[in-house]
């Protein structure tokens, strides 16, 4: 592995932890709000620009860190590199989907979606499987959240 590779693990992993913690330690609505946060901080300075394979490579990152967090599920895993995407300035979209599975349980599946792509989750994902739900909104102080 390279020194960039470990070092874009390292973040990943760092992101991935952080997540599933305020996920643990805070409700659903409120992890929504820091990415968004970050987002929209991002917003107001230049994107840095993203090779194709950086953002192959923030998504490795990110996916192969979950491995080691206990119970980094797929929520967590595309919250964390929306929050890595929005920090590089990228806009990308958390798409969340249910589906009934042939046992008639409810099935959940989260991805991220970035350029009109999955980034993450899409492994999970086949075509037409999933409705998919609004997207989440924080629903905490969204005047303040505009940038002015």
């Amino acid at each position: 592995m390279s020194s960039r590779e470990r070092r874009l693990l390292l973040v990943g992993g760092v992101v991935v932890a952080c997540v599933r913690i305020l996920l643990w330690l805070l409700p659903f609505k409120r992890v929504v709000w820091l990415v968004e946060r970050t987002a929209l901080r991002s917003a107001r300075v230049a994107p840095i620009r993203l090779l194709e394979d950086t953002s192959i490579a923030m998504a490795w990152a990110v996916t192969t860190a979950a491995r080691y967090v206990p119970r980094a599920t797929c929520l967590t895993q595309a919250l964390a590199a929306q929050w890595l995407f929005a920090w590089f300035g990228h806009p990308t979209l958390l798409r969340i989907g249910v589906a009934k599975g042939n046992d008639t349980a409810l099935r959940a599946h989260a991805w991220l979606e970035g350029e009109g792509r999955v980034v993450v989750g899409g492994e999970s994902l086949e075509e037409d499987e999933y409705a998919v739900l609004s997207p989440p909104a924080s629903g905490i102080a969204p005047n303040r959240m505009s940038p002015q």
